[in-house]
């Protein structure tokens, strides 16, 4: 099991996601809060269970591809 993010973008009403996936709900939220900080059409985001294998952590305080 891993976390992802799902950010509402202004105006669309359907959610959107990207293909990083991370081993905590912390680590996913600190992505969503990241992104937030950066995009100005995130309406807002929150943080899905997934399926997916793992393939990003947050290592000293930045994201990074783990697994290649």
């Amino acid at each position: 099991m891993s976390f992802k993010t799902a950010c509402h973008i202004v105006g669309e009403k359907t959610v959107g996601y990207n293909a990083l996936r991370f081993e905590t709900e912390e680590e996913a939220s600190a992505y969503g809060r990241d992104l937030f900080s950066r995009w100005m059409m995130l309406e807002s985001f929150e943080v899905e269970s997934s399926d997916d294998p793992v393939n990003y952590a947050l290592v000293d305080g930045k994201f990074a591809r783990i697994g290649d």
